[in-house]
């Protein structure tokens, strides 16, 4: 039997029940929802929306009114751009905007100084979004399979990344950036255009680099806590009598909704969270995904 429909401002008819264990969370993905009923807008105590692969086109101003949203989901659907609303989301820490149609971000999303964990891959972003330069309090950072060719100077100014994912883009140069990020954990750049990479020594808290599908002739010099995913990589592992790493999470996990357990998703600076880092891994990959 499908879900009943409701009409384009009411909330659908198992929002109440679905309100009603208190947890303050709303699950409308995978409905009809070209646009976000306005009643969602009133609920002011709501802490999670997940409306991933609804066919959403746009968003209305007024889902600033949530102001105890903690984790919102709009993957997988039709948005071209972001309200300024959407910027004055106080406790906003999660924000899940992967396989949607945005170009760029707002100027005023430098305002979600909250947030610790943005995934925008599969867009159609050409340029580094500015506005996330003045996050620092951003850990994870999902950018995989859009157009960037380049990264701003200023990327180090983000000091609390701790996983950057960068792969499928058009990047034809290691961006020098990179480098100077030395609390990086995680770093992917799969399915790019690199032809050779510098000595990644100087990213001191590295444990996992991935660089699969480029055109490169083998591994870059790294420190030998460093697990590698990419051409020579198996043969370098077995140099240092390591176990085969596995490929970095590349998808949004929902188990992953506490700040302890977030620490494993991006290695977030505990001891505890960066040993052993391929169990760590495997974990993630075995995660559900929003919209799968």
């Amino acid at each position: 039997m499908g879900i009943a429909e409701s009409t384009p401002d009411e909330l659908p008819s198992d929002a109440e029940e679905q309100l009603r264990n208190g947890e303050q969370q709303l699950e409308l993905s995978g409905r009809r929802l070209p646009r976000l009923p306005s009643a969602v807008c009133a609920l002011s105590r709501l802490q999670k929306l997940y409306v991933s692969g609804t066919g959403l086109r746009e968003l209305p101003e007024e889902i600033e009114e949530l102001r105890e949203l903690r984790i919102l989901a709009l993957d997988f659907n039709k948005l071209e751009r972001l309200p300024d609303g959407l910027c004055r989301l106080p406790r906003l820490t999660r924000l899940y905007l992967g396989s949607n149609r945005l170009p760029a971000l707002p100027a005023d999303f430098a305002q979600l100084q909250s947030l610790r964990c943005l995934w925008i891959e599969g867009n159609f972003l050409r340029r580094f979004p500015r506005p996330l330069l003045r996050l620092v309090a951003l850990q994870s950072l999902q950018m995989g399979d859009n157009r960037l060719r380049a990264l701003p100077a200023e990327l180090p100014r983000m000091t609390g990344l701790r996983g950057l994912w960068l792969y499928g883009n058009r990047f034809e140069e290691f961006p020098p950036a990179l480098l100077r990020m030395g609390r990086l954990h995680i770093l992917d750049l799969d399915r790019n255009r690199l032809g050779g990479f510098p000595d990644l020594h100087p990213l001191r808290a590295l444990r996992v680099f991935s660089y699969d599908h480029n055109p490169v002739t083998g591994p870059p010099r790294v420190a030998d806590t460093v697990f590698l995913v990419g051409e020579g990589a198996v043969e370098r592992m077995a140099e240092r009598d390591e176990p085969t790493p596995r490929p970095p999470p590349r998808r949004p996990a929902r188990a992953f909704e506490d700040e302890e357990e977030e620490d494993l998703l991006i290695g977030g600076g505990s001891s505890r969270a960066l040993g052993p880092p391929v169990d760590s891994l495997c974990a993630l990959e075995a995660a559900p995904g929003l919209g799968t």
